[in-house]
């Protein structure tokens, strides 16, 4: 949606933009270096990776390399972009650490249902019996045949015969039974209104179907109100890199005198 608001240039490209949004969004900064002339003019911002980025103590910028390798940056070669945050104003910082929290719980209960899944739709339970007729040879043949029921539908169903064996004399208890009581959308219902509401994106523009009948309401009125609240927001401190790039074309340029002109 930032793409969408942007004119590209010779100045920065429609890729350098799209590299430091993301960068934007996801560590709340972005870094652009001034790729300059033999006269200091600047020719084309280009886009730096904000994880590799740091600030240094006596001013200027370093970026990490491989290798415990660094390349140093003077002050007047970066622009950087940031969100402000209230206890630093060295770094960025994003607007979603708020629903990390859910984002994560969300990430765990995708993978316990992976894991539930992979290991044939059970969660695991206690093969109980107390029936004095079953043989060691039945209980060796029960134990090797739990043993090799892991994977995907591999326990499905088991036979056992116990020539007059007492009621209830082998149980299966389950421990947890994730599935029945379906625990996976309560949270994932839940996880996504946080995930959205830490983003302060409207369920529309998120790509998520509506449970009701009537939807979310007209897409474009929300689309409108949401680029006018957060999105040219965003545009604005971006803006930073224009008027930099103003400042350094006042500064550089000088104005013909008036024997220049008249030769010319």
């Amino acid at each position: 949606m930032l793409l969408r608001e942007f004119i590209p240039s010779e100045g920065c490209s429609t890729q350098t933009m799209g590299r430091a949004s993301l960068d934007y969004m996801v560590f709340g900064e972005a870094y652009f270096y001034r790729d300059t002339n033999a006269f200091g003019e600047v020719l084309e911002m280009q886009h730096l990776p904000a994880i590799n980025m740091r600030v240094k103590v006596d001013g200027g910028f370093r970026m990490l390399l491989p290798d415990s390798k660094y390349m140093d940056f003077d002050q007047g070669e970066i622009e950087h972009v940031l969100d402000y945050d209230v206890e630093q104003n060295i770094y960025g910082v994003p607007d979603y650490l708020g629903g990390l929290q859910a984002l994560l719980l969300n990430e765990a209960a995708t993978l316990f249902r992976r894991r539930y899944y992979s290991n044939g739709a059970h969660a695991g339970y206690i093969f109980y019996t107390n029936d004095p007729d079953l043989t060691e040879e039945d209980e060796d043949n029960l134990r090797a045949q739990i043993s090799a029921s892991k994977g995907v539908g591999n326990f499905r169903s088991m036979f056992v015969n116990i020539p007059n064996g007492k009621e209830n004399a082998i149980q299966i208890i389950p421990v947890g039974d994730f599935q029945a009581k379906d625990e996976l959308e309560k949270v994932k219902n839940i996880t996504r209104n946080d995930v959205i509401a830490a983003w302060r994106m409207n369920p529309a523009l998120a790509g998520i179907i509506p449970e009701n009948n009537g939807g979310f309401g007209d897409i474009e009125k929300i689309d409108r109100v949401y680029t006018s609240n957060e999105i040219r927001p965003i545009c604005q401190l971006f803006n930073q890199v224009n008027d930099a790039l103003r400042r350094d074309r006042r500064i550089n340029w000088r104005e013909p005198t008036l024997a220049a002109a008249s030769a010319n």
